[in-house]
């Protein structure tokens, strides 16, 4: 059955996200594995861990307080630790969890006295010995040192239990796919705003404004980043939006991260400002082919190293070494989290492979800089691994470079959509650099032998 994308409203004539189905096969998952571990119990702070075993969420702001702790025991039903009044409305409002939602605060990244961390580990003990489990490991997957300390002086073995929780995350329930595939569908929109927007003189920064606005009025949870990057900015990729305004002939690419009930996109698309190129659309044109080639790979049974080995090495496109090119051409899980497992990269794909398996949900990325040296494209496609190859749920059209902003008419008619920034370069009359030749068919570049480079139809 292909992802589903439904409204955002629960209705009694139609089946669609199952929560408590969702619920029950996450943290089943979990449980499932922990069992297969050497570990006696599992202690997560990071929230989408939380979130994953519990099915609890008090807002993103506490997103990097690793103030929220779970303890997940072998053989038995998870416990939470939250803020007092957090804790209690999950006792009213989450009855999968009921008296089992407690009261409890690490130490919120330090700022908080360090008994806080005692008392976490004390809690913690107390729990394991109840259960005969102080013996065991214990997995942690995210931890302040304070806390780590306070675990050992009581006698607990610390072990990496984030590996698990990677391994747990890897592979998307149905409904967990469906929530990815809706969240996407949010990016769409955001995307068909922004094209209808960007125009001259509109600011990076008032991009991202435009693409949040969307998002949260159809119900985004929570828009984590969003990058936007125009111009001389486009090579190097900086990875963040500034206050730049648009201009004719510019690049423009964007990613867009938010989140759906905790599902993630990682979203890119490249534009241009009124007109392109010809070394714009040629780089938007080797970065799509990067891509197209890596998406025919995907089926069960691939590894990350056999799709990466067909992306060029860094040198090739101008950086010294995988370390420098890293995340440029590259693929990602895509969950609760913006990066899971698997991850495609030359920088340690080749040496550690990973097996694409369905269910699997990713998002394969590719960037290509312009011979001009600053211009470049970027494309992302975010997917889900079928039986037999693979669904993308990115539908924003990306097969082609497209040009947003004015199309503009010159007397002779339309002004073509690819042509340089320069306008000396793109008109030639009577074997020289002029004006359009008035038959819809414009020049572009220098005359060099007789022969203009580039020429291209208007109708085009």
């Amino acid at each position: 059955m292909r992802p589903m994308s439904y409204g955002t409203m629960a209705v009694d004539w139609e089946q669609r996200v199952d929560f408590t189905r969702l619920r029950e096969e996450r943290l089943a998952r979990v449980q499932r594995m922990l069992k297969e571990s050497s570990m006696g119990a599992l202690l997560c702070f990071d929230n989408h861990n939380i979130r994953y075993i519990t099915a609890t969420h008090i807002g993103t702001w506490a997103m990097d307080k690793l103030a929220r702790f779970t303890l997940l025991p072998q053989d038995d039903a998870p416990l939470l630790w939250d803020f007092g009044s957090a804790a209690r409305h999950h006792q009213l409002y989450c009855p999968w969890l009921g008296e089992r939602s407690r009261a409890g605060i690490s130490t919120m990244r330090g700022s908080m006295p360090g008994d806080r961390a005692v008392d976490v580990a004390r809690k913690i003990r107390v729990e394991l010995e109840e259960r005969g489990l102080l013996g065991e490991p214990l997995g942690v997957d995210a931890i302040e040192l304070p806390v780590l300390f306070a675990l050992q002086a009581e006698g607990i073995t610390v072990v990496d239990g984030q590996a698990l929780m990677q391994e747990a995350r890897k592979l998307k329930t149905h409904d967990e796919i469906t929530l990815i595939n809706m969240s996407c569908m949010m990016v769409d929109a955001a995307y068909e705003e922004l094209y209808r927007t960007m125009r001259p003189g509109v600011r990076e920064s008032e991009c991202v404004g435009v693409v949040s606005k969307v998002l949260y009025d159809l119900g985004s949870e929570y828009v984590e980043g969003v990058n936007a990057i125009s111009g001389e900015r486009c090579n190097p990729h900086p990875h963040l939006f500034s206050d730049r305004n648009l201009r004719p002939g510019d690049p423009a690419y964007f990613d867009i991260i938010h989140s759906y009930m905790g599902y993630k996109t990682c979203y890119y698309r490249t534009f241009a400002i009124g007109s392109a190129s010809p070394a714009l659309v040629d780089a938007y044109k080797r970065c799509r082919d990067l891509l197209d080639t890596a998406l025919s790979m995907i089926k069960p049974g691939v590894t990350t190293a056999e799709v990466v080995k067909i992306w060029p090495r860094a040198e090739e496109f101008g950086f010294p070494n995988e370390e420098a090119a890293f995340a440029l051409q590259f693929g990602h899980g895509v969950g609760l989290s913006h990066w899971e497992k698997p991850v495609f990269s030359r920088l340690v794909s080749l040496d550690h492979p990973e097996v694409i398996e369905e269910g699997m949900v990713f998002a394969l990325e590719t960037f290509w800089p312009a011979t001009d040296g600053w211009s470049a494209a970027r494309i992302e496609e975010q997917l889900v691994v079928t039986a037999d190859g693979c669904e993308i749920l990115t539908r924003f059209p990306a097969e082609e470079l497209l040009v947003a902003g004015s199309h503009y008419y010159t007397a002779a008619g339309a002004l073509p959509t690819t042509r340089d920034i320069q306008s000396n370069l793109n008109v030639y009359l009577d074997g020289l650099n002029g004006a359009s030749s008035g038959n819809g068919t414009v020049a572009h570049g220098p005359v060099r032998d007789g022969i203009v480079a580039g020429a291209q139809s208007a109708a085009s």
